[in-house]
């Protein structure tokens, strides 16, 4: 299965807040693992996700130099915090304050990552979202994807510079 290319409705999909999404993916970021909570707030079943790249739910308006962050982090063996807003299989859209961690082996050796992902609170969606379409106009300003990345990324470190922050500590002061 290919990402979807359903258009984004503007409509935003909720849960309960005792309820944690949770997903499992190879080092890869492919799907392993993904409990109900996921399938229900994602629209699609459980044998749609596993094996497919964690991706499939990526919301176009996410700018992509978090998803840099996000990886570059896990893949050092950190853990991250992020927010993060994922597309539903009928174009929905869904907020998450999302903790990813590595996995590792006996031997310490990172085998897959694991990702628990709560309801954000709404003022630090409404936050998170303008610094968000502030990177997002600062990617597609960019011919090149890449230049676009890179250019939204050197703009994010910068204003975590200024707040004295790492990207962590922004997002759970948020």
């Amino acid at each position: 299965m290919s990402r979807p290319t359903v258009p984004p409705t503007g409509r935003e999909r909720t849960w309960p807040e005792s309820q944690i999404i949770v997903s499992k993916t190879d080092t890869k970021g492919i799907i392993t693992y993904a409990n109900k909570v996921f399938c229900d707030v994602a629209l699609y079943r459980e044998a749609e996700l596993v094996g497919q790249p964690h991706n499939i739910i990526r919301h176009p308006d996410m700018p992509r130099c978090v998803f840099k962050l996000l990886w570059d982090t896990v893949e050092r063996g950190e853990e991250i915090f992020a927010y993060v807003v994922n597309l539903a299989k009928n174009g929905d859209h869904y907020w998450v304050l999302a903790h990813v961690t590595p996995t590792f082996d006996d031997e310490m050796r990172i085998i897959g990552y694991h990702s628990s992902r709560r309801v954000p609170r709404a003022d630090a969606v409404e936050t998170i979202s303008g610094l968000y379409r502030r990177l997002l106009d600062i990617e597609r300003g960019h011919s090149s994807p890449k230049e676009g990345m890179a250019a939204s990324e050197a703009a994010l470190f910068a204003i975590l510079k200024d707040k004295g922050v790492a990207y962590d500590e922004f997002v759970l002061t948020l």
